[in-house]
């Protein structure tokens, strides 16, 4: 696979989102299909390498060293999983990726074999912030996790951030978060 325009899942997922379903307001008032001035929401795809997907990524964390072909190898297994639903913002006038979020759908034995939805690396450009790109990924993860017929959908964050997720419905839960980390 080339570094092309090949989407990681079907675009019109996000196309036929029922934004009336969204429960944050916007002003100026903003969309997935409308998300401002030069601005397109759509799946990652593997051109998004050289968009600066990774550069915006190491705004939020270690990336590592990824060439393309590993990147391009993630991405295979990603999109032939059908599981992971990672969505770019890209300005087009700059031909960059400025913001990404990350929906991964579980496929669960319990809740008569349902799916819960995960949010992973929700990051914005740090020259983009304050232009509402993080409510807009947001909001549309949450209403793209109940089309997709999760029961329920997770993330963790740092205690900063919790206002800010709590505008989506988010609230602490009873469980406690552990972690076990492979030795480098």
């Amino acid at each position: 696979m080339l570094l092309d325009e090949t989407p990681l899942f079907e675009p019109s997922l996000l196309e036929e989102l029922d934004w009336s379903e969204n429960s944050v307001s916007f002003s100026p008032l903003i969309s997935p299909t409308n998300p401002g001035e030069g601005l397109v929401l759509r799946p990652l795809c593997t051109a998004d390498f050289n968009r600066g997907f990774v550069k915006v990524l190491s705004q939020l964390t270690e990336t590592g060293d990824i060439t393309a072909e590993l990147f391009i190898k993630k991405f295979e297994h990603m999109k032939k999983t059908g599981d992971y639903y990672v969505v770019v913002l890209e300005d087009t006038n700059l031909g960059q990726i400025v913001a990404t979020a990350t929906l991964i759908t579980e496929h669960k034995f319990i809740h008569s074999c349902a799916k819960r939805g995960r949010v992973e690396e929700v990051v914005v450009s740090d020259v983009c912030r304050g232009k509402q790109l993080g409510k807009l990924l947001m909001s549309t993860l949450v209403i793209l996790s109940k089309k997709l017929g999760c029961y329920k959908i997770t993330l963790e964050c740092a205690p900063k951030n919790v206002a800010f997720y709590q505008k989506f419905g988010y609230v602490a839960s009873d469980e406690t978060y552990m972690q076990c980390r492979a030795s480098n």
